[in-house]
Parts: structure tokens; C-alpha cells; sequence
């Protein structure tokens, strides 16, 4: 099985006039492609790349880093993506763990990587690289390394994992067969360059001899908003994509031109929670896959009538899945199991971190053939009745809220299907006392209207009262870091300018003796006199579980049978004693009338 750098210097003998890589009026042949990874290679050869090297690309999306990707990979040794949005110290612990000693970077950039390194500026050095004897593409052992990508680590350390060409390989073979690229393809690259997703949109294609379209300098707002993504998809003639979660929901719940070329829509990287429209021209892929399984693990088509969420498929060719338990032991169909991956997908492991990897890096129990080895991945999942596999969330993200375990995928899964909602996402805070308490972000259609108390009313029909987020706030823009993903760390902390509000109109009277009692049980539960009779409850400080406290208290009061669903209706002071009298003189009017009689 040839590598990609062969592969690429085959299709240029025999297409060299093909385009390889096309940005806006610019494009790149196969043959201009591999001259210039050849030159490069022996350029690098010269300063000491070899095989086993690692060289970071420092470099922003564009012709040059792809060639220099090749040119790496073509002198034996490993590349390192680096996006240049990362922090100068994340870009620098990583050079300093990769023990890399030399970088590839344009001379606006390569000041940051410090006095180390040896920099090596294609722009300046073109002359010298140009005379560099040109190297061929050479056979490369399997287990050698391809690439080398970080991740963010679970003790904010990034951990480097090892991918080798055989992995990569397995990729390619698996692409070009599942999604049937052929040399007259155009496929799109738009992901973040640290995310590993951008392997995956480069190499199968090249490998095939099709297109790879890169976004123009005007184009970068493509990458945050779907609708600028879905035209330059439909005018670019992409017949194949990538796009990142966030992006791809909107992207499959809209109208698309009936011209459009787009055969394969591919996604992954969170998890997806909404169907595709029926209809749509093209095919949804849903993928799932841990960096340190080569980018996709598990990949199916999504159904418009399918279930939700939808599943993350079954395993790609080459690769196997098991659901365990605790004992390693292998669950029935339909019980949740930890997520293991095993196969030609498993790379070789954590650089320079001996015990995570032998912790993550198992060997294969299940494998006969000798050294299989399986990738512990900490997510959950199930075995559905046709085979395919449902995402149930990670091993270690389950929230305790007041006593009661969550999975707050699941309470986003039930709010991303709320009417009027482009984009939601749930997290946890904690307030004054200590306590922590439920945030619903939510990014509304453009001509959406929301509510607090409307959103809470629905969720309250699918969920139990603890579940159900104390706190809505409005987002301007879906959170994304620089591969696309989700970033809970741009949520903002909740303030009276962000959360959904929900208008009151004052009485402009006295309140009643009922009204008064209420109001006197909210300020007991809240802790505040400040609160109002037209104030709502939950905009207060209130939460679930003080509104069923509340609620107990009114039933024990008043001995009628008042509801959560009741405060959530009726959320004020004012609204909740309207509903309480209701209450009382709807039990009166079944009472005899010498129950009635003492009651009053």
C-alpha cells in the first residue's frame, strides 16, 4: 500500500496538468504540487530533517502549508499542524514537547517560536529551496510517524498524539471507497489546521487526484456563518465537505438550490442532535472518531425520519468497536458500555507521556492477531437493534446538581428541538452561596422571540424539575475555538444584560391578602424582600428545586393540588395566587356544603 506522498507523485506523472488545490483564482497543479514538496523535502534534508524528525508547521491555511505538509512527509518525517490563533504559550509548550529542532513558518510568524529553533521561511528561503536536489517519494514502514497533533489534555497540559502511516492510510483507503471520490471531485477545506479534521480533508483527495478548494482571503467568514458556507459550497462546485458540528445543523435543516453539486456532506466533532430536512441533494454523514483513532472511528448516514439524536454509526472498514464495562467485559445489545476502539485506526500513542498512553493503549483482548491493541476513549454509548451506535456522552461530564446525577446532553437534546432556537448548549455555574445551578445558552433564529418562562414551560414537558436550567441566556454567535468546535469557555457568565427576560405588567394596586402570603413564601425561599409581585421567579434566583419547594409549601398552606407546571405558568406572585385561588374554589365547588361551610 503506497503512502500519500507515492500516491501524489504518481497522479502528477500521469495528470500533471490536474488541479490539485484551487483558492478563488488561484490554483495549484499536481505537478507544481510535487516539485515543490520535492525541492522542499530535499531543502529540509539538507538542515537535518530525517526520518523520526517532527517539524511544526507554524503556517496559515493555504497552498504553501499543504506543500510543506507534503514535503515533511516526504522527507520520512512527521508534521505538526499548528493554528496560528493559538496563544503564544499553548504554541510553545508544544514546540518545547515535541522536541522538534526544526519549524516551518512564513517571517511574520516565526518570531514567536523563539531563538530554539531553526526557521525555515519558504517565502524568504524560495531561492535556496528551488536548488535543493529534488527528493523522490520512498517507501515508508507503516509504524513510521505521519503526523503529530495536540489535543487539549484533562490537566491543561496539551498531550501530542502519534499518528503513523499506516493509520493514515487506513483512512484513505476507507474515504475513497465509502464516499466514492474520484479524480474529478472537489472537496473542501475549511477546518481549523490543529484540528485533525484537516487531515482528513486533504489527504484522501489528494490521494484520489481530485480538488482540494481552499476558502479565499474574502472568504473567512464561511467558517462562523452557515449561510455565507452553504453559497460557497453551491458557487465552488464542492462535491464533498467537512463541516463542524455547530455549522453542519443549520447547513442540513435549510433549503439548498437544486443545482447544487454536493453529493457527501460530512460531520463531526460534537454531538449532533437534529435530523436533516428529507429531500436534501446530497447524503448527511455523521462521524465519530478520537484524535487518537486517525479522525473517524464510526461513521452512518442520517435520516430525515431517523432517530434523535441521530446514532454515530457503526465502525469504518479496518477498524472495530466494543462496548465494555468496568470489568472489560463486553455489555448486551442495548446497554450503555464504554467506547473502546480497536484496529488499524489506534495510533501509537502520547508523545513523551508513558503512563497515559499504557492507561489509554490497551492491548486488544479480542484481536488474534499478536499486538492488537484498543483505544480506551471515555465516551458512552449503546448498541441500537440495526447495529449502529448511540452516543450517551462522556464517562466523566456527568454533572451533580443538588444531589441528582444529569447528563446535560440530555437536557440540550431536549432544548435544541425548542422552536425558535438556531443553537443551545448547557452548562453549570455556581452562585454566591456555593451552590451550583443550570445555564441554558441559546442562539435564537433570527426572527425568533424567547422567553425564560417559555423555554423553562417546554422543557418541563420532557424533563424532571431538577433538570429544567435556572438561568437562560441569550448568545450573540455560536461559541467556536479556531477548529470549529464548540468552546465552552467563550460562554459568558450570566448577567442582567445577557438572560432572557420574560415582560411583566405591574398591578398598579395593592396586593391581596393571598397575593401578599405568596409573595411572603417567595421571599422566604429567595432570601430577598426585593422581590415583587410581578417579579418572575426564576429571574429572581429561583431554580427548580426552590420551586418545588415552593410549591409544597403553597399545597401544604392552602391543601390543594398545585403543580411545578403550575409556577412555571404562573411565575409570579401575582400569577401563582391567581392560580392558587382558582385552585381553592375550584375544591370548594366539589365539596358539600357543609365542607364548603367550614372550609371558608
Amino acid at each position: 500500500m503506497s503512502n500519500i506522498s507515492q500516491r501524489v507523485q504518481q497522479i502528477a506523472a500521469c495528470r500533471p496538468q490536474a488541479i490539485a488545490l484551487s483558492s478563488g483564482a488561484a490554483q495549484l497543479t499536481y505537478r507544481e504540487l510535487d516539485e515543490s514538496a520535492s525541492h522542499l523535502a530535499g531543502y529540509l534534508a539538507q538542515h537535518g530533517v530525517e526520518k523520526g524528525s517532527v517539524v511544526p508547521l507554524l503556517m496559515e491555511r493555504s497552498f504553501e502549508q499543504i506543500v510543506a505538509a507534503l514535503a515533511v512527509m516526504r522527507a520520512g518525517a512527521a508534521y505538526l499542524p499548528m493554528d496560528t490563533a493559538w496563544p503564544d504559550q499553548r504554541v510553545l509548550a508544544i514546540l518545547k514537547d515535541s522536541q522538534a529542532e526544526v519549524f516551518l513558518a512564513p517571517y511574520d510568524l516565526a518570531g514567536r517560536l523563539g531563538s530554539g529553533l531553526r526557521g525555515i521561511c519558504p517565502s524568504r528561503d524560495a531561492g535556496a529551496i528551488a536548488k535543493a536536489a529534488p527528493m523522490v517519494a520512498a517507501d515508508l514502514p507503516d509504524d513510521s510517524l505521519a503526523y503529530l497533533i495536540y489535543t487539549s489534555g484533562s490537566t491543561g497540559t496539551p498531550k501530542g498524539v502519534e499518528i503513523m502511516h499506516g493509520n493514515l492510510m487506513n483512512l484513505v483507503t476507507w474515504h475513497l471507497e465509502a464516499f466514492s471520490v474520484t479524480e474529478h471531485d472537489r472537496a473542501s477545506h475549511i477546518a481549523g489546521l490543529g484540528f485533525d479534521a484537516a487531515v482528513w480533508e486533504i489527504w484522501p483527495y489528494l490521494a484520489a487526484g481530485a480538488t482540494v478548494q481552499l476558502p479565499g482571503p474574502m472568504d473567512e467568514l464561511i467558517r462562523s456563518s452557515p449561510a455565507h458556507l452553504l453559497r460557497w459550497l453551491h458557487d465552488g462546485h464542492i462535491t464533498h465537505c467537512f463541516v463542524p458540528t455547530a455549522l453542519a445543523e443549520p447547513l442540513i435543516q435549510t433549503e439548498w438550490p437544486e443545482t447544487t453539486l454536493l453529493r457527501y456532506l460530512l460531520t463531526g466533532g460534537d454531538t449532533l442532535r437534529r435530523n436533516p430536512f428529507p429531500n436534501l441533494p446530497f447524503a448527511v454523514i455523521n462521524n465519530y472518531g478520537p484524535t487518537e483513532c486517525t479522525v473517524v472511528s464510526t461513521f452512518g448516514v442520517i435520516k430525515a425520519d431517523g432517530p434523535t439524536p441521530p446514532p454515530i454509526g457503526r465502525a469504518i472498514r479496518g477498524t472495530t468497536t466494543y462496548l465494555l464495562d468496568e470489568n472489560l467485559q463486553p455489555v448486551a445489545r442495548g446497554e450503555i458500555g464504554e467506547l473502546y476502539v480497536g484496529g488499524a485506526s489506534v495510533g501509537r500513542g502520547y508523545r513523551n507521556l508513558p503512563q497515559q498512553t499504557g492507561a489509554a493503549f490497551l492491548a486488544d483482548p479480542f484481536n488474534v492477531e499478536p499486538g492488537g491493541r484498543m483505544y480506551r476513549t471515555g465516551d458512552m454509548a449503546c448498541e441500537l437493534a440495526d447495529g449502529q451506535l448511540a452516543f450517551h456522552g462522556r464517562r466523566d461530564t456527568q454533572e451533580k446538581i443538588r444531589g441528582q446525577r444529569m447528563e446535560l446532553d440530555e437536557i440540550n437534546a431536549v432544548l435544541s428541538h425548542c422552536a425558535g432556537i438556531a443553537f443551545s448548549t448547557v452548562g453549570t455555574r455556581v452562585d454566591a452561596s456555593g451552590d451550583k445551578y443550570l445555564v441554558a445558552y441559546v442562539l435564537p433564529d433570527e426572527s425568533a422571540v424567547l422567553s425564560s418562562r417559555a423555554l423553562q414551560e417546554y422543557l418541563s414537558q420532557h424533563l424532571s424539575a431538577a433538570m429544567i436550567p435556572a438561568v437562560f441566556v441569550r448568545l450573540k454567535m455560536m461559541p467556536l475555538n479556531t477548529s470549529g468546535k464548540l468552546d465552552l469557555t467563550q460562554l459568558p457568565e450570566p448577567s442582567a444584560e445577557n438572560e432572557l427576560g420574560e415582560a411583566n405588567t405591574p398591578t398598579g394596586r395593592e396586593a391581596t391578602e393571598l397575593e401578599t402570603a405568596v409573595l411572603a413564601t417567595v421571599h422566604g425561599l429567595l432570601g430577598s424582600d426585593a422581590v415583587g409581585l410581578d417579579d418572575d421567579f426564576f429571574l429572581s434566583g429561583g431554580h427548580s428545586l426552590l420551586g418545588a419547594q415552593l410549591v409544597t409549601r403553597i399545597r401544604s398552606n392552602y391543601g390543594i393540588a398545585l403543580t411545578l407546571r403550575d409556577l412555571f405558568e404562573a411565575p409570579t406572585a401575582a400569577l401563582l395566587a391567581a392560580k392558587v385561588e382558582d385552585l381553592i374554589l375550584a375544591q370548594i365547588e366539589n365539596m358539600s356544603d357543609a365542607e364548603a361551610e367550614a372550609a371558608l
